[in-house]
């Protein structure tokens, strides 16, 4: 294990940094690393099918954490581009598909139709992190995409259906009828959906009142395995189970900390089912049968590209948007994989057959990243030359509906409360976080949205949106904030402006050399109000009263600036107002 872990990761170490650094994706570096590492070449490690077996965890987790993204409200508005957009490119592009293999090839119609309905499903593996990465997931565009990844996945049940109604294996005749594994699904589902109510939400309640973070993770893994395993019982796809334990767990305040949690299995995951997909690349079939296995990939790719490009033209998106999402579903799936063997089971196709094909789907998978980098430019929308930009303002109130914080509030306490009201008050979106369950049970009374985290953590505030916001403002109690912390923050998002709360002068001089936009003592403002109110009381004029605080303002800063060059807290004392000396004559004066 340890031999096979060091030459995967390192050969994925090199190929994706190489592949990343051209402008190809980590897709493709993945995809050739295990070509290279596997049986068909280096011959340094093998049994590629076991380790596919884990690396499917990584898509289960992809799926979850996308379902963590989109809550039941907003995935119904979807519905359309999920049952009909979706619906309509899996039958198209597979009859197609299947019609034009049966013509060029000769295959039955049925052993046709065995391998083209599955090439009619794209790659949820690589395609969504091609969106995440690119920033458009939660764009009209990212949206459209998925919609049809996820019909791609739910329609695994017909598929399967299918190839054992066309099967001509004796031993499936005692199987299953259809319409007994849609109840199943639709059973399996209803389950989800009261398990993620009634179970998991009051679970991820006692545990981040608990605070322990390795429970998090525990809790967070439990919930994916247990959803994939339910739907892999009925034989269906584990992803599915997933991605609906994610929306039930979407609306929740426990998101980013579960994202969070989840994130890091995910990527090494889905590293090794790319590497997985290129160690089992059947070489010797491709050296045999080149012709036709480029011919079958070609014919694959502008297929369903063709397919895509004219049902996105009628789902009315422009011929540019249109034309990238044909490209980018172009490529056959990992789902393929497991149809094309449900097919060589039912007797409907050849094992040779079934490695060409998986060799097809491989090379499709390949082609993506050059087909989406080649014609980026070709397809980017043109800049009208009197075009105006949305400004600031646009851009906080969109992001208030929730597309994407345009500030990041660490702690709702009662300091980040009033920050909170005025920015949302001044028209800035702000995503909020804290630790407390009581204060977030507490706000949600009020209508106000708080996600439970740890916000001094980095992959809290980048799955929080702390990559796109404008500010990250720390309000937390007492003392909290360290040096380090801030210099991270301003290292891992220099975009934003660091705003820090701090308990007294203590904090002020601790953050003072971290280039913090902002650091604030909680207390200042208020007492200097006090003080006012107090002059206000005792008949001194607005001009007294102003001059007061300029004065003691000014001799403050004078003062901590002192104490920070000297790094002694009783640096300047001469810059206190004390009983004796009084008011300065400029201000009795005046008084």
């Amino acid at each position: 294990m340890l031999h096979d872990g060091f030459l995967l990761l390192g050969f994925a170490l090199a190929f994706v940094l190489l592949f990343r650094r051209v402008g190809l994706g980590a897709t493709l570096g993945y995809l050739l690393a295990g070509v290279v590492v596997g049986p068909q070449c280096l011959h340094l490690v093998g049994d590629a099918e076991q380790k596919m077996g884990i690396a499917e965890l990584g898509i289960t987790l992809l799926l979850f954490l996308v379902g963590l993204e989109l809550e039941p409200a907003r995935l119904w508005k979807m519905r359309r581009d999920i049952f009909v957009l979706g619906s309509l490119q899996v039958t198209a592009c597979g009859l197609v598909l299947a019609a034009a293999l049966h013509f060029a090839t000769g295959f039955s119609g049925a052993a046709a139709l065995a391998l083209g309905l599955p090439l009619a499903l794209s790659s949820t593996a690589q395609v969504l992190p091609m969106l995440q990465s690119s920033g458009r997931m939660k764009t009209r565009f990212g949206e459209r995409a998925f919609a049809v990844l996820l019909l791609q996945d739910l329609s695994i049940i017909p598929l399967i259906t299918i190839v054992a109604a066309l099967s001509r294996n004796p031993a499936d005749a005692g199987g299953p009828p259809g319409w007994l594994m849609v109840a199943e699904t639709a059973g399996a589902i209803v389950a989800l959906v009261v398990a993620g109510r009634y179970l998991l939400r009051p679970l991820f309640r006692v545990i981040g009142n608990l605070g322990e973070r390795e429970m998090f993770v525990v809790a967070a893994l439990f919930t994916v395995l247990a959803a994939a395993a339910l739907m892999q019982m009925l034989g269906l796809s584990s992803a599915l189970g997933a991605f609906i334990a994610g929306v039930m767990l979407a609306g929740t305040p426990y998101r980013h900390e579960l994202e969070a949690a989840v994130e890091p299995f995910r990527s090494i995951l889905l590293g090794l089912f790319f590497l997985s997909v290129g160690m089992m690349l059947d070489l010797s079939a491709i050296v045999q049968e080149p012709l036709f296995v480029l011919a079958i990939t070609l014919l694959l790719i502008t297929t369903k590209a063709a397919v895509i490009f004219g049902l996105a033209l009628l789902f009315r998106m422009n011929w540019r948007g249109a034309l990238a999402l044909g490209l980018l579903l172009s490529q056959g799936g990992e789902f393929a994989f497991v149809l094309f063997t449900q097919a060589t089971r039912a007797q409907l196709i050849a094992p040779q057959a079934a490695s060409l094909f998986g060799a097809v789907v491989t090379l499709s998978m390949a082609t993506t990243p050059f087909l989406m980098s080649a014609t980026r430019k070709f397809r980017a929308e043109p800049a009208a030359k009197d075009e105006v930009r949305e400004g600031p303002e646009g851009i906080g109130k969109s992001r208030a509906e929730g597309d994407c914080a345009n500030a990041v509030i660490v702690g709702y306490g009662r300091f980040g409360q009033t920050v909170a009201q005025m920015l949302l008050a001044g028209g800035i979106g702000v995503t909020l976080i804290d630790r407390n369950v009581g204060m977030i049970d507490t706000a949600a009374t009020f209508g106000s949205r708080v996600y439970f985290g740890d916000g001094t953590r980095l992959d809290v505030l980048r799955q929080a949106g702390a990559d796109s916001a404008e500010m990250i403002m720390f309000c937390l109690d007492g003392d909290q904030i360290d040096a380090e912390l801030i210099e991270a923050v301003g290292q891992a998002f220099p975009q934003a402006a660091v705003h820090v709360r701090v308990f007294d002068r203590f904090g002020m001089i601790k953050l003072e050399p971290t280039g913090a936009a902002l650091v604030i003592r909680e207390t200042i403002e208020s007492a200097i109000a006090m003080a006012r109110a107090a002059f206000d009381g005792a008949g001194l004029s607005q001009e007294a009263i102003r001059r007061a605080e300029v004065a003691y303002r000014a001799r403050d800063r004078e003062r901590l600036r002192a104490q920070i060059e000297t790094g002694d807290m009783h640096a300047a004392p001469e810059r206190i107002f004390t009983e004796v000396e009084g008011l300065p004559p400029e201000i009795t004066a005046t008084g």
